[in-house]
């Protein structure tokens, strides 16, 4: 089935609405007007018998026929005239003695007993259905008798009809293209919205915006916006996944890469057999690094399967300087890790904090030449937990620090191999775990030290 258009809905459940009520207050207007004009007719017959009863006793029965009546004669017969309506009304006058005395010459053959009670009655006669009224005057010792064709008021009736009918034939198709025109009316808001949607340029985080919306077309409004915002973190966090995938492996690739040409350019078996098993331990690391960035992925879309856990960072900052063994030893760069002897606890995820450690110290060896130094620092205050990373290399002027964590933002002076996401991860990873991230002067005179303050457990 074709779905109907919303203006289509809508002017024709107003119209269906219009006639399911007018329709019904028209006929019973219209029986209330039938009801009215019988009383009207009725009352209209009875008068003028009255009137005639009137005259009949003012003047006398022998006045307006001439002369008493002798037994033998005829009752007088009014003339008619080529009006139609004379035709359809008649009267008669009856003495005491029940004889006819005066009558209109469609009723000059009616027989007494024709309508013998006193009041309104129904007659058949002369082919036509008659209301009549009898009336007994005994001062003046006559009945009048007045009739009416029930087809005279029939025609009355179906003027009425006609009337109403025009009403409704005339009113229907007006109020429909009135209701058309409104419904166009009340629904330029949507038109405005849609036609704000279809100019909107991909990826806008604009909020739509409908000026002078009605009042229920708020709600709809806000509910877009915030389904758009949501769109558009979605699809932020698609990109910033297919970033993080491609700059989270590359070092353990590099590494099995260069364990793999170790092993295959050496001689000798137990270098090569060294060196296989480093490329070993590389491509564990790597299939490591795809479950953390599907970790990491889960957690930036506020949908962890699992809720925090007690980290020590300790371990973990170890285990990042091991991995990153063969691309320290090809750079040749000097690493040094300085952490206390007890366990610096945090509350957190262990992929999240594994990720900010890894991404600082492959930023500051990305910007070391070779021969530098990287010194990756681990300590603690009363209510905060320090990781601080250090290097000598060129360092980043205090006006520019701002945009280290712009996602794609590459540093000038540093390795060409970056893809200027790491400082966008480690960024990300502070603000789920409430940290803060401070960009310093490295301590050696020349350099950056890159210290985040991450919560103790329990504060």
């Amino acid at each position: 089935m074709k779905p109907s258009s919303l203006r289509w809905r809508l002017r024709w459940l107003v119209i269906g609405a219009l006639v399911a009520v007018l329709v019904p207050l028209g006929m019973f207007s219209m029986r209330i007007t039938l009801r009215e004009m019988d009383e009207l007719a009725d009352g209209r017959l009875a008068q003028a018998a009255h009137v005639l009863q009137l005259m009949v006793r003012s003047a006398g029965v022998d006045a307006l026929t001439g002369a008493p009546q002798a037994p033998d004669r005829r009752a007088m017969t009014l003339p008619q005239s080529r009006h139609t309506f004379e035709s359809e009304v008649a009267f008669q006058v009856i003495d005491r003695d029940g004889r006819v005395r005066l009558a209109t010459s469609n009723f000059s053959a009616l027989p007494v007993r024709a309508a013998a009670a006193a009041g309104f009655a129904d007659i058949d006669w002369m082919g036509y259905r008659w209301r009549t009224y009898r009336t007994c005057d005994a001062q003046a010792g006559v009945c009048i008798l007045a009739g009416e064709r029930y087809d005279s008021r029939h025609d009355i009736l179906r003027a009425l009809w006609l009337d109403h009918a025009l009403l409704v034939l005339v009113g229907l198709p007006l109020i429909a293209l009135l209701v058309g025109w409104a419904v166009r009316r009340g629904l330029r808001p949507l038109d405005r919205l849609a036609r704000g949607l279809a100019a909107r340029a991909p990826g806008s985080r604009e909020p739509v915006a409908l000026d002078a919306a009605p009042t229920e077309l708020y709600p709809v409004v806000q509910a877009l916006n915030t389904q758009l915002e949501r769109l558009e973190d979605a699809l932020e966090r698609e990109r910033r996944f297919s970033a993080d995938v491609a700059h989270e492996l590359r070092t353990p690739l590099t590494t099995s890469l260069i364990s793999v040409e170790g092993a295959i350019g050496n001689a000798d078996p137990a270098d090569a057999d060294a060196a296989l098993g480093q490329a070993q331990q590389a491509l564990s690391s790597l299939a490591r690094r795809v479950e953390q960035l599907l970790v990491l992925a889960r957690l930036e879309a506020g949908t962890a399967d699992r809720p925090r856990e007690m980290v020590d960072l300790v371990p973990l900052a170890g285990e990042v300087i091991e991995e990153m063994a063969p691309v320290i030893a090809e750079r040749r760069v000097e690493v040094s890790l300085e952490v206390p002897e007890a366990r610096l606890v945090v509350s957190g995820y262990a992929a999240g904090l594994l990720a900010l450690i890894r991404n600082l110290v492959d930023n500051a060896l990305r910007h070391v030449s070779t021969g530098g130094h990287v010194l990756l620092a681990l300590g603690q205050t009363g209510t905060a937990v320090l990781i601080e990373v250090t290097d000598d290399g060129p360092g980043i002027p205090p006006e520019r620090r701002a945009e280290v964590f712009a996602r794609f933002h590459r540093e000038p002076g540093g390795h060409n191999e970056g893809y200027g996401v790491g400082l966008s991860i480690v960024q990300r990873v502070a603000e789920l775990h409430g940290a803060t991230i401070e960009l310093l002067d490295a301590p050696w005179g020349r350099g950056l030290s890159v210290r985040v303050s991450l919560p103790r457990a329990g504060t």
